[in-house]
């Protein structure tokens, strides 16, 4: 059963916006809500944090001021907005969650992951 979702991945030319979307089964809308990616031949990264609990946001200095996490709360779904897009934020984007309230960059706290969307920006 798939828990995660994402959607919204796709290829797009640099500078352009792409709106991906993390939708959430009920049984892990956790508390923090990630993006992480992993481009071709690196380790997989941490680029912004959602938690739910008071609405507490960060993102990585690679990405801040370019992409904006925000969230659907009907819809239990997290959505990373990402705008002047560059050829090295080509990667596949993950989603993950894990119930703790506070919200960690590193992978190994978040217990659940979603199978990923590629991101391609070309020059």
């Amino acid at each position: 059963q798939v828990r995660l979702t994402e959607s919204g991945g796709g290829s797009v030319e640099t500078g352009g916006s792409l709106r991906l979307a993390c939708e959430a089964f009920e049984s892990v809308y956790h508390n923090c809500m990630a993006w992480f990616r992993q481009a071709p031949g690196k380790e997989r990264d941490w680029v912004a944090f959602f938690r739910i609990d008071d609405g507490n946001i960060a993102y990585a200095d690679s990405v801040k001021d370019r992409f904006t996490i925000s969230r659907d709360s009907q819809k239990k779904t997290i959505i990373l907005q990402m705008s002047n897009l560059k050829p090295e934020d080509t990667a596949m984007y993950y989603c993950a969650t894990d119930p703790r309230w506070a919200c960690g960059r590193s992978q190994g706290q978040y217990r659940t992951w979603g199978q990923g969307t590629r991101v391609i920006v070309s020059s």
